[in-house]
């Protein structure tokens, strides 16, 4: 009874039924346009990370109009670089990184084959051959998996091609005519929307320090890892640091996942010495200043949410949106967060104080 008091209290809310209809909307709109709007929802991240630059420009009294067209400049000359350099660079270093794998397997059976001469009740020399023997098969088989893959999405290409060009130009008219879009679309809601209006400030504010501050973390992780692996003169340096780099946007996961892959190259660069070692404490430093000196200066202020709670939500998110749930589970734990918090309790606490 006192649920379904609360219910029939709730709906009986202008607020709260607004703030429904809006959402259950915005969740049809996802279901069944969303493969269709993926540049439109790529746009919109772009434009939140953009608009990080152009507010300082505008307290400095720059007009809009010119703040959107430098920034705008700075980030497609940014991606020309990336395009015409880091990415061929990045594919060149892979190719060798598939040309120094049987190599790679070759030295660590050997490694292997020594473990078990030392240890021989431990493991048999049988089962390294299973196991070797399963592992090229895998690499095999991926191989021509990448191979078809490649040959059949000619398509995919085009599509990529297509964002390539539709992603930047819509999220320019995002920017640029930023007031009249949020006009138009407050101009088609009803009037009586404050729980609404309520959450939306608070969520607008915070999904926008989290993509900021995320893509910063990125790409100073991302400097930073390369640096370092340049210095120790690490092999791949630049595809094992753009993907410690990429790492973060998946949290506590991607961290710890891409410990493997450097003590790995390392292992098989250097084998079991100093400078194996001083790879593994300087990532390990590297992850513990991103995440008790990097991440609290860019997130500043941004809510704090319990580790088990963003798991939680990383595992469901990403189950049910792929790679762009994992990337948005902490935006939407806090809109969970942020419609808990100011939900209508007003005619509750009265009822309180009467009693």
């Amino acid at each position: 009874m006192w649920l379904k008091s609360r219910i029939k209290e709730y709906l009986n809310d202008p607020q709260v039924t607004i703030f429904l209809l809006i959402s259950l909307f915005i969740v049809l709109l996802f279901y069944f346009l969303g493969q269709y709007l993926v540049p439109v929802f790529a746009s919109i991240v772009l434009s939140y990370v953009l608009e990080g630059l152009i507010r300082p420009l505008e307290r400095l009294k720059v007009p809009r109009s010119l703040a959107v067209f430098l920034v705008f400049m700075v980030f497609m000359s940014l991606s020309i670089f990336l395009l015409l350099w880091i990415i061929p660079l990045a594919i060149k270093q892979f190719g060798q990184f598939i040309q120094d794998l049987p190599s790679m397997i070759t030295s660590g059976k050997a490694h292997l084959e020594r473990f078990i001469q030392s240890y021989p009740k431990i493991v048999k020399n049988l089962q390294i051959d299973a196991v070797v023997s399963i592992f090229i098969g895998q690499i095999r088989e991926m191989g021509k998996n990448f191979l078809t893959y490649s040959l059949s999405s000619v398509m995919g290409l085009v599509n990529f091609l297509i964002y390539l060009v539709l992603v930047p130009l819509i999220s320019f008219f995002f920017l640029k005519d930023k007031e009249y879009i949020l006009s138009f679309i407050k101009g088609l809601l009803p009037d009586n929307i404050e729980f609404t209006s309520q959450v939306w400030r608070e969520v607008n504010a915070k999904i926008a320090r989290f993509l900021q501050g995320k893509i910063w973390e990125l790409l100073i992780v991302w400097l930073a890892s390369y640096i370092f692996f340049f210095i120790i003169h690490l092999k791949f340096a630049l595809l094992l640091s753009l993907f410690v780099g990429i790492s973060v946007l998946i949290p506590f996961v991607g961290a710890i996942a891409m410990t493997v892959p450097v003590v790995l190259v390392a292992y098989f660069q250097w084998g079991w010495s100093d400078k194996t070692l001083s790879t593994l404490i300087g990532y390990t430093i590297l992850q513990f200043l991103d995440g008790n000196l990097l991440v609290p200066l860019l997130m500043s202020g941004f809510v704090n949410l319990h580790p088990v709670a963003i798991m939680i939500g990383v595992l469901i998110f990403g189950g049910l949106w792929g790679l762009w749930g994992v990337f948005f589970a902490i935006p939407l734990l806090t809109l969970l967060h942020t419609i808990i918090k100011t939900w209508p309790r007003k005619k509750i606490k009265e009822e309180e104080d009467e009693g």
